[in-house]
């Protein structure tokens, strides 16, 4: 034991412990990294991470650290869609940062490697990442391989995962057979990955790749390419310079790269969850970014690409025209060039060494598909405090639109009057009742979003919530109204037959009635008896913000 005569002898009980775990005193003098995983068995955006993590291990031992690992959760939005407790999604965020946070403060780790993919996962380990404030990259996990099926009337179409959503509407509507439905459903998730389409997960992970905390091309790589296993090993090398650089996270989360990473997901039609995800991660920096900042953005920043569902084009095309750096590079002129990547160099310097050579799928500059970028912040008197809609992907003939209201209090409300066939071409659909307090949890309202589209009723019929949708939703879809129903927003409030006008051009959300009809309907309101919430959806009801500031926990 003489070569441990110089260990500090108040860490003791610590190498004791450690050494209980298998590891060397060899092993506890090196950089102790935190590997944190959210692998698991019961999402495909995770299921292939223990496989990265091994590679990012032996790249970390490689260049002389020690990897630690643990887990946190990550439950599918999709899988939790179809269950009846889809509400539990968006505040699983919170769980995700708190329980890294709690782990990597009190084992005092030197750095850290977060290996994740989805939508609340990745946003989440963002949220630890800066509470703790240690040398930190991510690996996000990589996308799932688009299907293209080869027989009957499916022959030469590529299916990704937003598009078995809408064959749900397809079938209801008669327009593909029972046999064809199944085919879709056995076969387009046909590897490990995040869905391979511009949602959530996604524009997260392009957000991680545009912030500079994570390699070039990790964003839009394969799930299970020889290029994810590079990637995976160099990250386990880069996390070790980060330490001796002492190059801690919030050297590259900033508001500047938070505002950078903000308008390249407009340029090319991000997911909206990605307002809630920036603006809470603002918050816990000291900012105050909240939605209608998101406007402002849009109407400055030109949308340069589309993806599926809003395109034909899928990530995997993306990947292959060069992905987030090339997209970068176009939109140079608008970024603040001075922010810092895990490399340690400026974005001038990083985005000087790209060269673009496409450009279809990734316009230039001067010659964007539109002017503006993919969201645009709704105003009015139905929504007071702002609402968002994903401009990118509504048809032309639905960006202005009067309708008569159908009120739904619930989100299997609206999937029942779908299923009966009690939507008609021009309808409002108003669901309230489904925000951050609401629900509580503000849930997706995907599904009943793509049904309507696959029933062919994406152009004439919109939907109204103070709820959420997939980032991969299409159609005039607008969610995030604020204040929310629970709160007595003015949603509250609406009644069946209310005439609404939806005005994309000039901003607008409102419900055509006079000001003393609507002040009146205000003033008699009175919150409807909600179920009383136990466990940890009753203390979030209590604390959560409203969703103009991310929903994050106050």
């Amino acid at each position: 034991m003489s070569e441990n005569k110089g260990l500090d002898a108040v860490l003791t009980y610590k190498r004791a412990l450690l050494r209980g775990c298998g590891y060397s005193y060899q092993d506890i003098e090196r950089p102790l990294i935190a590997i944190v995983n959210s692998w698991n068995e019961i999402n495909p955006g995770h299921i292939h991470l223990n496989k990265l993590s091994n590679l990012v291990k032996s790249g970390v031992r490689e260049a002389g650290g020690t990897p630690m690992e643990f887990n946190t959760i990550a439950v599918c939005d999709g899988i939790a869609n179809s269950g009846k407790y889809s509400n539990m999604v968006l505040p699983t965020r919170e769980i995700i940062a708190a329980s890294i946070e709690t782990t990597v403060k009190s084992y005092n780790f030197d750095g850290m490697v977060m290996i994740c993919s989805c939508d609340k996962i990745i946003p989440g380990m963002l949220l630890a990442s800066v509470r703790c404030d240690i040398p930190t990259i991510f690996l996000t996990g990589g996308i799932m391989k688009p299907k293209t099926f080869g027989v009957g009337s499916l022959k030469g179409k590529t299916y990704v995962t937003s598009d078995i959503k809408e064959a749900i509407g397809q079938f209801k509507a008669g327009k593909i057979t029972k046999e064809e439905l199944h085919l879709i459903e056995s076969e387009t998730c046909c590897s490990p990955g995040a869905c391979n389409m511009m949602g959530t997960a996604n524009t997260m992970a392009c957000i991680v790749e545009a912030m500079g905390l994570s390699l070039p091309n990790c964003a839009t790589t394969s799930a299970l390419s020889k290029e994810q296993e590079d990637l995976s090993k160099e990250t386990g090398k880069i996390i070790i310079n980060l330490v001796e650089k002492n190059i801690t996270v919030l050297k590259l989360i900033t508001h500047k790269s938070i505002y950078n990473a903000c308008k390249v997901a407009l340029s090319f039609g991000g997911s909206t969850n990605m307002i809630l995800h920036m603006c809470a991660l603002s918050h816990e920096i000291g900012g105050n970014l909240n939605h209608f900042d998101f406007g402002e953005l849009s109407k400055s920043v030109p949308l340069l690409a589309k993806f599926k569902p809003s395109s034909e084009y899928n990530l995997s095309e993306f990947h292959e025209a060069g992905g987030v750096k090339v997209l970068m590079k176009k939109l140079s002129s608008l970024l603040d060039l001075t922010t810092l990547n895990v490399f340690g160099e400026t974005l001038e310097q990083y985005l000087d060494k790209i060269q673009p050579t496409e450009y279809h799928i990734i316009r230039d500059i001067s010659d964007p598909i539109s002017q503006e970028g993919g969201i645009a912040i709704l105003n009015g008197n139905l929504a007071p405090e702002g609402a968002v809609v994903k401009q990118s992907a509504v048809h032309i003939d639905m960006r202005y639109h009067k309708g008569f209201a159908k009120v739904f209090e619930s989100e299997e409300a609206l999937k029942k009057a779908l299923m009966n066939n009690a939507i008609n071409k021009g309808d409002v659909l108003v669901i309230r009742y489904e925000g951050p307090k609401g629900g509580p949890g503000m849930r997706e309202l995907s599904i009943p979003a793509a049904i309507l589209v696959g029933m062919g009723l994406g152009d004439s019929v919109a939907m109204i919530t103070d709820g959420r949708y997939s980032g991969a939703t299409r159609g005039p879809c607008i969610g995030h109204v604020c204040p929310e129903a629970y709160e007595g927003g003015p949603i509250s409030v609406v009644k069946d037959g209310d005439e609404i006008e939806i005005d994309l051009e000039n901003r607008q959300l409102n419900i055509l009635i006079s000001e003393e009809e609507l002040r009146e309907r205000l003033k008699i309101w009175r919150r409807p008896e909600m179920r009383a919430e136990r466990g940890y959806l009753g203390v979030y009801r209590k604390i959560v913000s409203s969703a103009k500031y991310g929903a994050y926990l106050n």
